[in-house]
């Protein structure tokens, strides 16, 4: 026997929880699924604290029980991966809604190169009554789309719960979420590490469960969107923030001059005030783009960036410290001129209109000029982390 021949090819892990009707039928199918395709391998069953006997009925099947006291979907299936000894690891619900017994698609895109293959119950087919029409129309193509777009990632069906991948590919991503946003967190750190993702359809049945289902829609749904935002500085902060300070600098240029009618509506230094908002927000969000980028590539949440296009090294120190004072300067010598043009009625009372043309960008560049100075300091500090 050469030493090739007890070199583990396959792991199959499956999360459990009080799966006791379904979880035997599952390990016996993944053996036969091992069968099938040639492959070496060994059935796991990430235990997430069953009371219904379902760990005795897997070692019964021939399955290897992993304890995992930690709760929540990605808690089970990181301890099942890192208890695998596969080179590659399949992934996929004890609940009988997948057909582990059908594995040689996946194992075929591993063996030929690919670091993550997704399943696709869109191409495959979707049996009656196998996912709620919330999920099948609005939850998980909204979401899988969303996902496509902040990420590029080639990825059709997000929350399939049927994957494969290489285990030492998949322990690199030093995954951390412990709920059911794993699944979108493996592929979202796949995509930003540049790995090679492929799909293969499967089909979804109904699940064989004689309770309802662990998945909670509204909250884990939520929890799947969350972690798409956060993960993506730049459409949670930098997009929305460029659209605002665009948006308010467009109203403050138009207004600037006097008050503006369309129709029969009349827009004046109240509009302007609101542009004035949108300008400091949108520069607010922009800063914290920046920020959480920053923050989660020195505490590797996000893969690190070139230095040459890392913004603390991309935007200099003293830039941002000489460019603020210039925008406090200017809102003081505005709010200088506004003081004159008071003085000149003897500090009584002004036309508010007229006055509040020069106030409103003083105050304005007074703010943003205050804001930029302590954010390049704060952008320095991120520095000498880095450094």
């Amino acid at each position: 026997m050469s030493a090739d021949d007890d070199v583990i090819e396959l792991s199959i892990v499956m999360p459990c929880l009080d799966e006791a009707r379904t979880v035997g039928v599952c390990v016996a199918k993944a053996k036969l699924g091992l069968e099938r395709c040639g492959a070496k391998g060994e059935v796991i069953v990430a235990d997430n604290g069953s009371v219904d006997g379902s760990q005795e009925i897997a070692r019964r099947e021939g399955a290897r029980v992993v304890a995992v006291e930690q709760k929540g979907y990605g808690a089970a299936l990181r301890a099942g991966i890192e208890a695998a000894a596969g080179r590659y690891v399949l992934l996929g619900d004890s609940d009988d809604s997948y057909d582990f017994s059908d594995v040689e698609p996946f194992l075929a895109r591993l063996r030929a190169g690919d670091d993550l293959v997704m399943g696709n119950r869109f191409r495959g087919g979707i049996r009656p009554g196998a996912m709620r029409p919330l999920h099948r129309y609005l939850g998980n193509p909204v979401l899988s789309a969303l996902g496509r777009v902040f990420y590029r990632a080639p990825v059709g069906d997000f929350h399939c719960g049927m994957r494969a991948a290489r285990r030492d590919a998949i322990l690199r991503m030093n995954l951390r979420t412990t709920g059911m946003e794993f699944a979108s967190e493996m592929i979202v750190k796949a995509a930003l590490a540049k790995l090679k993702i492929a799909e293969v359809p499967i089909v979804l049945y109904p699940d064989g469960r004689d309770r309802p289902s662990h998945l909670r829609s509204w909250r884990d749904g939520w929890r799947h969107l969350r972690f798409l935002l956060l993960y993506s500085p730049r459409w949670l902060f930098l997009y929305p923030g460029i659209a605002l300070m665009i948006l308010g600098v467009g109203g403050l240029c138009v207004l600037a001059p006097g008050p503006v009618t369309v129709g029969s509506v009349t827009l004046d230094v109240h509009t302007m005030l609101y542009a004035s908002a949108a300008i400091l927000l949108g520069f607010q969000s922009i800063s914290f783009s920046w920020f959480a980028k920053l923050f989660a590539t020195r505490f590797g949440l996000l893969p690190e960036e070139n230095p040459r296009v890392d913004a603390s090294s991309r935007v200099p120190f003293e830039l941002g410290l000489v460019s603020g004072a210039v925008l406090v300067l200017c809102g003081i010598a505005g709010s200088i001129a506004a003081l004159f043009i008071w003085r000149g009625s003897s500090f009584g009372d002004l036309e508010p209109r007229e006055v509040l043309r020069l106030v409103i960008p003083s105050i304005l560049s007074l703010a943003l000029g205050g804001q930029l100075i302590l954010s390049s300091f704060l952008f320095g500090l991120f520095g000498l982390v880095r450094k």
